[in-house]
């Protein structure tokens, strides 16, 4: 396990402006793995906020600038981040949140599908990015838009990747990375 993650990370995390997020469910132990690197050029001042467990919400800890939850966890174990892209249409009769979209979330939802229902619930897509959402349970999805369509892509192999392109259709842009490639082929 220690020599994968290593390999992954060096892979993946090589001198770039990109994010990567990697999620990993170790079957012999059941332990659940997130590592994540927000490589953000943009001049802000980020931090991490930790909300505790009240009658508004649950418990939350997450790290964003501006009011504005770029990735987290809760007390029900659920975790997300997510990754600029290029930019894609999104459905109509949906919104790209402008609002703390990620403190929502992590407030009031325990469980992958939740965090999915509550996105479609409030018709949200992101046009310019995608997000990982991942549980106690081990599940594990990335959401995205491409031309107007909602994909979303399942953990395999009790491990997900997403970085700055689309899973979905890596000719959309930002597919520079050899090791994601490789990934996905297994």
């Amino acid at each position: 396990m220690k020599s994968l993650l290593t390999i992954v990370v060096l892979l993946v995390c090589k001198a770039s402006l990109a994010c990567s997020v990697f999620y990993y469910v170790d079957v012999k132990t059941g332990k659940i793995y997130v590592a994540n690197n927000e490589d953000y050029w943009y001049n802000v001042k980020p931090y991490i906020q930790i909300i505790p467990k009240s009658k508004k919400g649950l418990g939350r800890l997450w790290y964003g600038w501006n009011n504005f939850a770029q990735g987290g966890i809760n007390e029900a174990g659920l975790f997300f981040d997510g990754a600029t892209t290029p930019d894609q249409e999104i459905p109509k009769g949906y919104a790209d949140p402008n609002r703390n979209l990620g403190d929502e979330i992590l407030s009031t939802c325990k469980t992958v599908d939740e965090a999915m229902a509550y996105m479609e619930e409030k018709k949200v897509a992101l046009k310019k990015a995608h997000i990982m959402f991942g549980d106690r349970t081990g599940n594990a999805v990335v959401i995205e838009w491409i031309d107007g369509v909602k994909k979303v892509v399942p953990i395999h192999n009790h491990q997900l990747v997403m970085t700055n392109f689309l899973l979905s259709d890596t000719t959309k842009g930002n597919y520079p990375c050899n090791a994601i490639r490789q990934w996905k082929q297994d």
